[in-house]
């Protein structure tokens, strides 16, 4: 059997990808890897780049071209043959990984390379790369015993079979659950997107009426309009005890037994490698030098954020109480009715700019921006292989000359991971053939097309658009031809929100907006009116807002500090105490939001949820840049390219701020960004 996986592709073989060919591809490469190295160490007397990281570099290239697909399917068609063999090679992987990581023979010709005269020759990126192999080697266990080195791997397995049980637990619970309905009386409130999408679910389970689902465009539709409380209640219920011991599906894929694993195996790892916790360890390759740095960076945006929450939360429950006659605001209520005070103060809601917001404009949009700020143009190709009909392809030029590649999945369906991210496919780098140029997954979850509608977006998932495509800026415009620091590679994780939240400021800016939005049916352009209105309620409930990204840091972070230590108290009553201390609302006992959290037991985000903030003090900041020298500046434009998106992570992420910005940040325009005064 010929395994497309093993042979070479420019891109990935989409159709001929089963899941019969994984585990038998990560074998082979891992092994041929393996062997490779042990060849490679054998020969080298004297190790320099070209007979050591080059070679190394090809391999590990090699190994991603055959993995990238793979992952990418488990999150986007997800199966159980898939499923089964993707679980099996994260073994094999984490296997080899560490067995990279703690070679000590690989280690001493790394350290050798950085003590040669050579070193000094190498380019700032190929020092980075080395420098930063040197740390993870230590990162590995490399120093460690024999025993501890052993234990250390079979950490690492084991945690890797944890979170990928964590995600699919979340997946199951979300696709697990939905709701029924034939009254349409229940229904009242929603508007006539959701109802058409919600008519097709329930066709497509061969059912009467309409379904409502978990998936995220239909909950958050629900939870903001539904006129029914009774409806949003369950919803809420449903959604805020997915994977737990609670709620209707209670026990059928509880990650409990699962988060205090990983957490016990998170503590011991870190102290294995000499940290005292698991925090500590996360920060070694971030930006932020210590624990409490961290903790009281959350505490103090706490502090300048808390007395607007109060503030936004007693306006809302008093306009509750003197508009509908309503004194127990409950938390499922809170959405719906800060949608109606928001509509009722500013005349603005998100389905109310659903219509101006087609997908197929919202992407003209998005591309002549890149053109204004970058230089850049997107082109369509249609004859490229994907996973599914709704997948689209793409190439970014510059002058006619192609840079980058990207692949564009944006709708929601069944067996496809919620959410939205960037992932890679293929890496820029400098081969023996020439340059390969990087190719990503950008891949969200909107509301797909019904009939001959196109996919109507809320200005929120605009902005979700915008900020997945920072991610892939910064992967894709990147000039470094070294793998382990090319685009988002080898960049400190809290800045590598850098570039996908300063995006995000982009679709707040009026010359933007016109051209961004222009309604479905007619092709209008967005009324300056509703425009203005837009901008004014930019801020609304900003403060609450913040602080639930506080309380979701702060708890990730402190978790991780803390558990295992004497007196801790227990995950759910350290989130109590979280809340307690950052909440303007406190959700019910039966809340299980930490069973749901992906980002911190499945994702890249443990004791690091912090970096969302972190990074937006940086993309703040960025943006002010603009404000100071005209939205459109060419050379502000250019200076952001050059020094943020084009140098990935070959250097420093402070010092690439720098350059661009001339000093170090300020939080102050992160403040003032959010309404918020410090």
């Amino acid at each position: 059997m010929t395994n497309p996986l093993l042979q070479a592709h420019k891109l990935p073989p989409f159709a001929a990808i089963q899941p019969e060919h994984i585990v038998p591809a990560v074998q082979s490469l891992t092994t041929s890897n393996l062997e490779a190295l042990q060849t490679l160490l054998d020969l080298t007397q004297e190790p320099s780049w070209d007979t050591l990281v080059r070679p190394l570099e090809e391999q590990e290239d090699r190994l991603n071209q055959a993995w990238s697909p793979v992952s990418h399917l488990n999150g986007v068609a997800n199966n159980p043959q898939l499923r089964e063999a993707y679980n099996q090679s994260i073994g094999l992987l984490t296997e080899y990984n560490t067995r990279m990581g703690q070679n000590s023979a690989l280690y001493a010709a790394y350290k050798h390379l950085t003590e040669g005269a050579e070193f000094g020759r190498l380019s700032q990126a190929q020092q980075r790369s080395i420098q930063n192999a040197l740390r993870d080697f230590r990162l590995a266990g490399v120093d460690l015993p024999e025993a501890a080195k052993k234990r250390y791997g079979e950490i690492q397995t084991r945690l890797s079979e944890l979170s990928n049980q964590f995600s699919n637990h979340v997946l199951d619970a979300t696709q697990g659950w939905y709701k029924h309905i034939t009254d349409p009386a229940l229904l009242a409130g929603l508007p006539e997107s959701a109802l058409a999408g919600a008519a097709q679910a329930a066709k497509n389970k061969n059912l009467e009426g309409w379904v409502l689902t978990l998936d995220g465009p239909v909950y958050l539709t629900v939870m903001t309009q539904a006129d029914n409380r009774e409806l949003r209640r369950e919803m809420y219920a449903a959604y805020m005890t997915r994977a737990s011991d609670q709620g209707p599906t209670a026990g059928q894929w509880d990650n409990s037994a699962l988060i205090e694993e990983i957490l016990q195996l998170r503590r011991e790892l870190a102290q294995l490698l000499g940290f005292a916790n698991y925090a500590e360890l996360s920060l070694a390759p971030k930006m932020a030098e210590s624990t409490g740095q961290v903790i009281e960076f959350l505490r103090e945006l706490a502090r300048a954020a808390r007395p607007g929450a109060e503030r936004e939360l007693a306006e809302l429950r008093d306009w509750v109480a003197s508009e509908y006659g309503d004194t127990n605001l409950e938390v499922w209520d809170v959405p719906y009715y800060s949608e109606k005070l928001k509509q009722a103060r500013y005349q603005i809601s998100q389905e109310l700019l659903r219509p101006y917001f087609p997908l197929p404009k919202v992407l003209d949009g998005l591309f002549t921006l890149l053109g204004q700020l970058f230089g850049i143009s997107v082109r369509q190709e249609t004859e490229v292989q994907t996973w599914h009909p709704d997948a689209r392809f793409y190439a970014i030029e510059r002058e006619g000359r192609p840079l980058a590649y990207f692949y564009l999945d944006l709708f929601a369906r069944e067996g496809k991971r919620g959410g939205a991210w960037m992932a890679e496919c293929r890496v820029r780098r400098r081969t023996a053939d020439g340059l390969q140029l990087p190719v990503a997954y950008l891949v969200c979850n909107f509301n797909a097309p019904v009939g001959d509608t196109p996919s109507l977006l809320t200005h929120n998932e605009v902005t979700t658009l915008f900020h997945e495509f920072g991610h892939g800026l910064h992967h894709m415009l990147t000039q470094v031809e070294v793998a382990a620091v090319s685009g988002i590679n080898g960049v400190a994780w809290d800045a590598v929100e850098l570039p996908s939240q300063f995006m995000e400021n982009w679709c707040w800016q009026r010359p933007v907006l016109q051209y961004l939005a222009g309604h479905y049916q007619t092709g209008e352009p967005l009324p300056e009116a509703m425009i203005d209105r837009l901008l004014a309620a930019k801020n609304f409930q900003a403060a609450m807002m913040t602080l639930r990204q506080v309380e979701f840091a702060l708890f990730d972070f402190r978790l991780h500090m803390e558990y295992g230590e004497p007196g801790f108290p227990g995950v759910q009553a350290l989130l109590d105490q979280v809340r307690s201390e950052v909440a303007v609302l406190v959700p019910p006992a039966f809340n299980r939001f930490q069973n749901g959290f992906t980002h911190i037991f499945a994702g890249g985000y443990a004791a690091g949820y912090y970096s969302y903030k972190w990074a937006e003090v940086l993309s703040a900041d960025a943006f002010a840049a603009f404000e100071e020298n005209g939205l459109f500046d060419v050379t502000t434009g250019q200076r952001f390219l050059r020094e943020i998106l084009e140098k990935g992570g070959s250097e420093d992420a402070m010092v690439l701020f720098k350059n661009f910005r001339g000093r170090e940040p300020d939080i102050q325009a992160l403040l003032r960004h959010a309404g918020i005064q410090g």
